[in-house]
């Protein structure tokens, strides 16, 4: 099974950037990095835009224009992303993911990511949605 629409994507693709804003370890380190990131996902269609200074994420393509830094995949492969299934060099030498912007802002975020994957499989786990596990 896949997100089922746009909030399904903002629930828990945005709610792992949430729920990382209020952690008292990682938050501060997310928000030094200043990254406004945007995320355009397909399948379904969805704009998540994380400023990660401001620690707000919203959904909208009318936010996307603050991004530094955006991303590009299907909503498939930012699940799996998020759940550390994705080598990101490979899905970009694949195409299956697209970054754009000022790159070396994104690469601010590399050393949180596998601290993020944990909160984004318990989030599923939480909603009993095993359907999205990778």
């Amino acid at each position: 099974m896949a997100f089922k629409d746009a909030g399904e994507v903002y629930k828990y693709i945005g709610g792992i950037f949430d729920s990382v804003f209020a952690d008292p370890e990682i938050g501060p380190k997310l928000a030094a990095t200043g990254v406004v990131l945007g995320f355009e996902f397909s399948d379904p269609e969805a704009f998540l835009v994380v400023d990660a200074a401001a620690s707000v994420v919203e959904l909208g393509r009318e936010h996307f224009g603050r991004a530094t830094a955006t991303m590009q995949m299907t909503a498939d492969t930012g699940n799996a992303y998020w759940q550390g299934k994705v080598s990101l060099p490979l899905a970009m030498a694949r195409g299956k993911i697209k970054i754009s912007g000022n790159i070396g802002s994104m690469l601010k975020l590399a050393p949180l990511g596998s601290k993020l994957y944990p909160v984004y499989i318990e989030s599923l786990k939480r909603d009993a949605r095993a359907d999205l596990l990778v």
